[in-house]
């Protein structure tokens, strides 16, 4: 399943930007996956903090083939050292057994994320233990698929600002005006941002040297609350 746009987005976009207009012409329609089962999803990602999309994905896929169905109940029926075993760090499977006995618990109801504001969202899910605000954003995007994310915590969405719109620097300042012509349809400018940041338009260069995030598919960073 991929992340959902058509004609009404990229035609208000079009119309808000013509620089991003003409990249949106050029990449064409971006399709990136999402995974709809939020749970899962907050396990996946605190996995892949600070290591490659190859290494994340190695280890998530030894937590499937052992143990199948990815939910509260399996998570917590195993120990902590077991978990660890999969490949990831101790303070990640700690994260992930105490995100998984809230869930259990009722502590953290996960229904009643969809009933809230972008930045409501934001604070119950860095109430988890391991998720910083630019994981939120994250999971807002590539699990609840929500319209309007564009993360300034994201150094690709930053380098792909620059690219386009030739800066050698976007403050918060500049990047809000930005963020605000997006909108309602930022997660969509931030799909073309992070392709362009990726090199899918080869004649735009960037002056500043490479970081490397994860949303872009380099590593990936948290940065912690």
């Amino acid at each position: 399943m991929y992340f959902e746009y058509g004609d009404k987005e990229i035609e208000l976009l079009k119309r808000r930007d013509k620089k991003l207009g003409e990249a949106i012409d050029k990449i064409g329609h971006i399709y990136r996956q999402v995974d709809t089962n939020l749970f899962s999803s907050v396990i996946h990602h605190i996995i892949g903090q600070q290591i490659s999309t190859r290494a994340q994905e190695t280890v998530w896929r030894r937590i499937c083939d052992s143990l199948g169905n990815i939910d509260a109940k399996t998570i917590c029926s195993i120990e902590l050292n077991e978990l660890q075993g999969f490949g990831m760090t101790f303070k990640k499977a700690g994260y992930i057994k105490d995100f998984a006995e809230r869930v259990r618990n009722g502590d953290f109801d996960m229904n009643r994320l969809d009933g809230l504001s972008d930045d409501e969202v934001v604070r119950e899910l860095s109430s988890i233990k391991g998720i910083g605000v630019w994981t939120a954003e994250m999971i807002m995007i590539f699990s609840m698929q929500r319209s309007d994310i564009v993360s300034f915590g994201d150094l690709a969405i930053i380098r792909g600002m620059r690219m386009l719109y030739r800066h050698k620097n976007i403050d918060r300042k500049r990047f809000e005006r930005y963020k605000k012509r997006y909108s309602p349809y930022g997660t969509v400018a931030s799909l073309y941002l992070w392709a362009i940041a990726g090199g899918a338009i080869p004649e735009i260069s960037d002056c500043t040297p490479k970081k490397k995030n994860g949303s872009g598919n380099e590593v990936r960073k948290e940065h912690r609350k």
